[in-house]
């Protein structure tokens, strides 16, 4: 009887750790697209998805509505991965909704938009600190 116990307990200690090395296993997955995109094609991609409804038409974003995701995003791959699983307010775009590709064509959207300018270059917001000393 304690040889029986024993093997039962053996063989289910067995597949617990099958199971748990299973539910760990890194999955095969396909490889990731490039970040190299078409920046027109990704303009227009990043206005029939509402993405400027949140981020603003140059991606630079509103305390009130979304971050600023331009000029130069984030890293791609984390990119992705944020656009796909969000953490905050804003609703997850599966593949069905927006491919690899065309978000390869945002961020190359993204990543072309200019810096903007200097806050010390615009002569309007230093003529009224000038105003004030």
């Amino acid at each position: 009887m304690k040889r029986a116990v024993l093997i039962a307990a053996s063989a289910v200690l067995v597949l617990a750790c099958l199971f748990a090395e299973a539910q760990t296993a890194p999955s095969v997955s396909k490889p990731a697209v490039s970040a190299s995109g078409d920046a027109k094609n990704g303009k227009r991609i990043y206005a029939s998805h509402g993405c400027y409804e949140c981020h603003g038409r140059e991606g630079q974003g509103s305390v009130l509505t979304g971050p600023r995701i331009g000029p130069h995003p984030t890293q791609f791959s984390v990119f992705v991965k944020y656009i796909r699983q969000p953490r905050g307010e804003m609703p997850p775009y599966t593949e069905k909704v927006v491919s690899d590709g065309e978000l390869a064509d945002i961020y190359a959207f993204l990543q072309s938009l200019p810096q903007p300018p200097d806050p010390k270059s615009i002569r309007l917001l230093n003529s009224e600190r000038e105003k004030g000393k």
